[in-house]
């Protein structure tokens, strides 16, 4: 895996509409996020300061200043879109708030109690199922406040908690369990059920003392709480809708409905076609649905969408395999093979046999490394 987006891939990403940002599009994603900020603001009666970054960073604002270790596995390139030795896509909506901080540093007369507000779309390498994508939107909501007469505390992180979800999700059952982040203290993971599954909603904690250092305010003297929420989950959660990839379609019984906060009608579902690859892979890729399931996606380009699952169903080194087996894959000592399980069902067409097994091909070439390979749309 090369460690730089190439200029196309670059361009293809950044071409991806932000669902949270008005002025690409009315989508219910926005109401959300107005519903928990106007929410948060007037229970606090504070200042609130909202912005929209681009989404190219620097490696300080994406991590370094946000207090991951030099080794975090997240800074991977299995995991981050790297754009240049100092540059990423934004792994995260947390990567917009040290600039933030930053400016907040630098007024003459700063606001003593502040909500930041920052949405935006993130980029991932994530698996492919109903809950998650490659591009999630989440949203950041800082509460920055100065002073040591009232300091904020974890009372003022449980009510922020409280209003955030009941403002998301009227009635909806919540939890929250601890956590460790880079960027808090006192973390909690914060989970809501629906459907009788409890589903992680987004994760919280006090602003570390070191993230308010480098980005200029004493921790001494100003204190917050840092939060950041899926924004993709509380919409699906709050509509009802069974599959991330309906946020997306442009269906016109489908689109119709993502322009606010009612309830999802189902239309009519369409079959899937499953496809079972037994592809070859070397050493140095990892099996695992995440990975796999980003290459799925650049394999199928345009075509991503119709991916409902990829799932790794089994893994067997070349020294296991029967001799047969070794010769039909030609595979090399080393190398794995690995059974690869594909989903596909697009949300708004029937998808026929015949495409199937081209989009099959696709993926199959993008993923085996065997010296033979078994088609069944195309050739070689």
């Amino acid at each position: 895996m090369s460690r730089y987006l190439s200029s196309d891939a670059l361009a293809r990403d950044l071409a991806i509409r932000d669902l949270s940002d008005p002025a690409q599009g009315q989508h219910a994603l926005q109401v959300v996020v107005d519903s928990v900020t106007q929410a948060l603001a007037q229970a606090w009666a504070c200042d609130t300061q909202t912005g929209r970054e681009s989404p190219v960073v620097s490696l300080d604002d994406n991590y370094e200043l946000l207090g991951y270790a030099n080794d975090a596995v997240t800074r991977d390139v299995r995991y981050t879109r790297y754009v240049d030795a100092q540059h990423v896509l934004r792994s995260h909506s947390t990567a917009m708030i040290p600039a933030a901080l930053r400016a907040l540093a630098s007024k003459a007369n700063p606001p003593h109690d502040v909500l930041l507000s920052y949405p935006g779309m993130c980029y991932r390498r994530d698996s492919v199922d109903w809950q998650h994508t490659g591009t999630p939107h989440q949203l950041d909501l800082w509460r920055i406040k100065h002073g040591t007469d009232a300091p904020i505390t974890e009372a003022d992180l449980e009510d922020q908690i409280a209003r955030v979800v009941t403002a998301a999700l009227p009635g909806a059952p919540w939890r929250t369990i601890p956590a460790v982040h880079p960027y808090t203290t006192h973390g909690r993971e914060i989970y809501a059920e629906w459907n009788g599954v409890w589903v992680e909603i987004g994760e919280c904690g006090l602003a570390a003392p070191h993230v308010l250092r480098k980005s200029g305010l004493d921790p001494d003297e100003w204190t917050g709480t840092a939060m950041g929420m899926g924004i993709d989950r509380l919409v699906m959660l709050r509509k009802g809708i069974p599959d991330i990839r309906l946020l997306r379609s442009t269906e016109p019984r489908i689109a119709g409905q993502m322009l606010d906060l009612s309830p999802y009608k189902a239309v009519s579902p369409l079959p899937p076609v499953r496809r079972d690859l037994s592809v070859v892979v070397g050493p140095d890729v990892e099996a695992s649905d995440e990975l796999l399931g980003d290459r799925v996606r650049d394999a199928l380009g345009d075509d991503a969408d119709v991916a409902e699952t990829v799932e790794v169903l089994s893994e067997t080194p070349y020294e296991q395999l029967p001799q047969a087996a070794q010769e039909r894959l030609g595979i090399q000592p080393g190398q794995r093979n690995v059974l690869v399980r594909l989903v596909l069902r697009p949300v708004d067409r029937t998808l026929t046999d015949e495409h199937a097994n081209v989009l099959r091909d696709r993926v199959y070439a993008a993923l085996h490394e065997g010296a033979n390979a078994e088609w069944t749309a195309v050739t070689a």
